[in-house]
């Protein structure tokens, strides 16, 4: 199809954050600005604990004037109550948006060409009653869409996107690295610098102060990120999430989600460049795995 594909991604759901106080009460929690976010522009940014560690990512698109929060469909509830947390006396109204929009994922060459948009990250536009953007972490990935649920499958389809598995979209951002929520970046304990939010277009270093940014601007600032999440090729049974990830004896990492043999692994950066120097290889359980620097990284 001249568009690509598209999924429905059914382990996404969406929330909305409205009032006139909306924009202040957000600049004070996220990790990205969000004063770049308009009509024609999606951001993508994290909520920390006050220690800076992650607790949820989610991209942010305007449809009309209202931001949609595209995040994790199961820890939905969990990120309400946790903004709600900050609300104060905000002038601000924090809902679920209920089931009458769905998010998917459009990929493959002509994807983004199909909707009309350029290449840049974040890059938005109407589309079909609701929005579709550039992924605002990579451009690799393509696109992605917040559309009534009821059209959007017509709407896809009148476009030239012809329906995918889900497995097609995981794949793809394995390939590229991309972590998936927290299947990849572990709850409280996830730092954004370990998880590339500074390469993917997930923080913003001149905004003012946001909840956990003191952790994050001092490791940035003083060089101290030792660990990355990474792409892996698997050889072997695909492990665990959390299976250790060994340079012989030495515990040199943690798995994160993996399919059809290629994964996602936390590595300390020192242990790959010595497997890679000394020819030998990590392992997780009975596999092993072959860490692949991604083309957008500068680590």
């Amino acid at each position: 199809m001249a568009g690509g594909s598209y999924v429905v991604l059914r382990n996404r759901g969406l929330m909305t954050v409205t009032g006139e106080d909306a924009g202040r009460f957000l600049q004070g929690l996220i990790s990205n600005d969000i004063e770049k976010l308009a009509t024609d522009r999606a951001i993508y940014a994290a909520f920390l604990t006050p220690q800076g560690k992650y607790l949820h990512d989610f991209f942010i698109a305007r449809i009309g004037e209202t931001p949609y929060l595209d995040c994790e469909a199961g820890r939905l509830d969990d990120l309400r109550r946790r903004l709600c947390m900050y609300k104060l006396r905000s002038k601000v109204s924090v809902e679920a948006a209920g089931d009458g929009f769905v998010v998917a994922a459009l990929f493959g060459p002509g994807a983004i060409g199909a909707l009309g948009l350029d290449r840049e990250p974040g890059r938005a536009a109407p589309f079909a009653g609701g929005v579709v953007y550039v992924d605002p972490r990579l451009a690799a990935v393509g696109a992605r869409a917040i559309l009534p649920a009821d059209v959007a499958t017509t709407a896809l389809e009148e476009a030239g996107f012809a329906a995918a598995e889900a497995a097609a979209y995981d794949r793809l951002r394995l390939t590229h690295g991309l972590p998936d929520g927290s299947r990849d970046l572990a709850v409280e304990k996830a730092m954004l610098l370990e998880s590339n939010f500074d390469e993917l277009n997930g923080i913003d270093w001149d905004k003012g102060c946001y909840l956990g940014q003191e952790l994050t601007a001092r490791t940035y600032y003083r060089g101290l990120v030792k660990k990355r999440l990474m792409p892996v090729e698997i050889e072997g049974p695909p492990p665990e999430v959390g299976t250790q990830v060994m340079l012989g004896d030495r515990n040199v990492g943690e798995m994160r989600s993996a399919l059809d043999g290629q994964g996602l692994a936390l590595l300390r950066l020192e242990a790959v460049a010595e497997a890679e120097r000394e020819g030998r290889a990590l392992t997780a359980g009975r596999a092993r795995l072959k860490p692949r620097k991604p083309d957008w990284a500068s680590f």
